[in-house]
Order: structure tokens, then sequence, then C-alpha cells
């Protein structure tokens, strides 16, 4: 049986290119490879899972390539390039600051530093999760990073730039990575889908993005999980089921209840949604998300605000031609108040419930308002 590869690693990019969702940044990474113009240190900071890693070994494999591409990019056939991609390359040196934070890492590093690479132009430093070096590990740092020799380049990573000393913030180019949105990172798990020789249904996907919340590593983590479960095919039933997610015509049925007559199906739904495992906190948060959704598809122009396929677009804007937009407000400010102060209640499930009632209420308080008016216009 061959060795299985999560999707994480099998698929990490190996070019700029193939970077997903932070073009502002290898755009920048190959336009100072272009000019020359490289700093002697750099800061990649950002959530976890976007590519901060990935971009400073690119980096560190470009600045040394001897033949880059007509773009700039590593060649990934040069000897530099070989011996990096086979880990055996002595002009990149990687730490976890994590695990090797001590001031005697620290002295290690800098005694390497001395050491002039060997067949290339540059040694490269690439400090993981920086922000885990001690206060003393830190001054014993500043020298170095200050006045480097020329060959040295060093590249930090960290999730937690505001733990990063002043002193070495201002030493570096600082580029701040952002959160991966969500169709990027559906086309990326479509590509992957592709293959592997998965059939991926496009819904699933979206649940699983939404799931990842900006992550590229943690999607693709889901992917393998659900590709494990599904047996080979994705469908949105099984991705709902195995990520204990809400079916989005849960929130549709619950909005028809509650801007209607029936009140008690609202309630009755809601006990059936807690009776399936869910958290009461879970569903008044994804109600509240979708009152926004419904907000949001009232105007043809702010629908591409809302992060969902097009057939559920659709549905929204169905939905939310028939409720007028003074109960969607109230609704969302109702739904959004209960999430807020759900943890300091003792009864949650009544908080949420009364929740329930009072948007009902208002919807019937201003819909029998309506109707007095008509009345009385008629009389």
């Amino acid at each position: 049986m061959d060795n299985f590869i999560v999707s994480a690693r099998k698929y990490r990019p190996t070019t700029f290119n193939s970077v997903v969702g932070q073009e502002h940044i290898t755009s920048t990474l190959k336009n100072a490879i272009k000019t020359g113009q490289i700093a002697q240190s750099f800061l990649f900071c950002g959530p976890r899972g976007v590519g901060k890693t990935t971009c400073a070994r690119i980096f560190a494999k470009a600045l040394n390539c001897q033949h880059l591409t007509v773009d700039f990019e590593p060649c990934n056939e040069c000897d530099s390039c070989r011996a990096y991609n086979e880990s055996a390359s002595f002009n990149v040196y990687e730490l976890d600051a994590a695990s090797n934070n001590s001031v005697d890492d620290i002295r290690s590093l800098v005694e390497q530093v001395r050491i002039a690479p060997q067949g290339a132009k540059y040694k490269v430093y690439v400090i993981d999760e920086v922000h885990m070096l001690s206060s003393a590990a830190f001054n014993a740092f500043l020298k170095t990073l200050e006045e480097p020799p020329a060959y040295a380049k060093f590249i930090l990573a960290t999730t937690e730039k505001h733990k990063i000393i002043p002193t070495i913030l201002s030493r570096c180019q600082v580029y701040d990575f952002k959160r991966i949105n969500d169709n990027d990172i559906i086309k990326h798990l479509q590509y992957v889908a592709k293959s592997e020789h998965v059939e991926a249904e496009e819904e699933a996907l979206r649940v699983i993005a939404a799931k990842a919340d900006g992550a590229l590593r943690d999607a693709l983590s889901i992917f393998d999980q659900i590709v494990s479960f599904s047996g080979g095919a994705i469908t949105y039933k099984q991705t709902i089921e195995n990520l204990n997610v809400l079916d989005v015509n849960n929130y549709f049925n619950m909005v028809h209840h509650l801007f209607s007559e029936d009140e008690s199906a609202a309630l009755l739904l809601f006990d059936e949604i807690l009776s399936n495992g869910f958290e009461a906190q879970h569903f008044i948060a994804g109600l509240a998300k979708h009152f926004r959704n419904l907000l949001v598809a009232q105007n043809p122009s702010t629908v591409r605000l809302m992060e969902a396929s097009d057939s559920i677009k659709q549905q929204y804007a169905m939905q939310a031609q028939n409720i007028d937009k003074a109960l969607l407000l109230r609704a969302l400010d109702l739904s959004n108040e209960c999430d807020f102060n759900f943890k300091t209640s003792n009864n949650k499930r009544l908080s949420v419930e009364l929740c329930l009632m009072k948007i009902h209420a208002n919807y019937v308080f201003i819909k029998n308002k309506a109707a007095t008016k008509v009345r009385q216009s008629r009389e």
C-alpha cells in the first residue's frame, strides 16, 4: 500500500504563481528579485494556513536559482533548486522558533551566519513562528538582523505580529498576508478534486471553505477528511453531516415560519435542530447571518457581497422579495443581540426561543398596523 500524503503537503505550491489568494505578496517579491532590490530581512505575518511559510520557501529558493524563468520564478531544475527540493541545500536554513526559542539556539544561528554560502549568492534563514522567541533570544538576534553580511537574508514568519518587539519590526520589510476568500479556496479544491479523480459538488466545497475560515491548509485537511468519509465522491449532504453543519434549508424554513402566522412551527423546528445535536448558539449565529444575507439579496448591486452559489443566491432573492426591509433589520438586530448575550444567559434555550417569539411578534405587529391603515383609508 502506497504511503498516503495529505493534500496540504502534496499540493503545496512550489512557484509564486501557484500560491492561492496572495497576489499582492507574490508580485512584490518577484519584482524585488527582478530589480535586485532585496531587503536584509522580511517579516511575513497573517492568519494560519494562508501561505506564509510556503512563500518564504519559494522566495528562498528563487533567490539562489541559477536559471530563473522569464516570470522570475524558480526553475526547479538547476542544482540549487534541486538541492533545496531534496532538503539537501546548505544555503537555506530553517528554524522552528516554537521549539528552538532559547538564547543558545539564536547564538548557534548567529555563528552560522558568519559562514559564507557554498556555490550560491545568498544564504537564507527562514525562522517560523518567530514570536515564540524569548526576550533574551530577540535581543541576541538584534545586532545580526540590523547589520548582517551582504549574503545573509532573513525571512521571519509569524501568526502573532503584535508579539514581535518594535526593534525587530523596524528592521524588517513587513508583508501582511490576508485570509483567503471562499471563492479562491473553492477553485483550488476543485483543482485538487480533479487531480485526485474525486467528484465534488460545488455546494459541498463551499461548506468546506466556510468551515476553514480563510485558511487553505485547513480546507485541504477537511477535504481529505470528507473524501475518507464519503469514499471518493463528495456530496453536500455527506459534507454537512460529517462537519456537523446546519443545512441552509433549515434557515429558509425558519424564516418562512417566523414571517407567517405559524409561530409554533418555528419553535418546533428549533426543537428538532437541538434534538439533532446542534448547539443553540451555532443556530442563532447562523440565523443572524441568514437575515444579513436576505438584506443583501434585496438589492441586486449588493448580492455579490454574499458568499453562496448562484442557486442559493436565487433562493435568498426569492425569499427577500416577500419581506419588508424594516422587518429584516429588526430580526437581524434581535438575533445578533441574542448571540451577543448568549454566554451570560442562565437559560440558553429560552434565550433563543424568546428571540424567535420577539421576531414573530414584531412581524404580527407590523402586519396588523398595515392592515389597520388600509382599513382606515377605505373608511
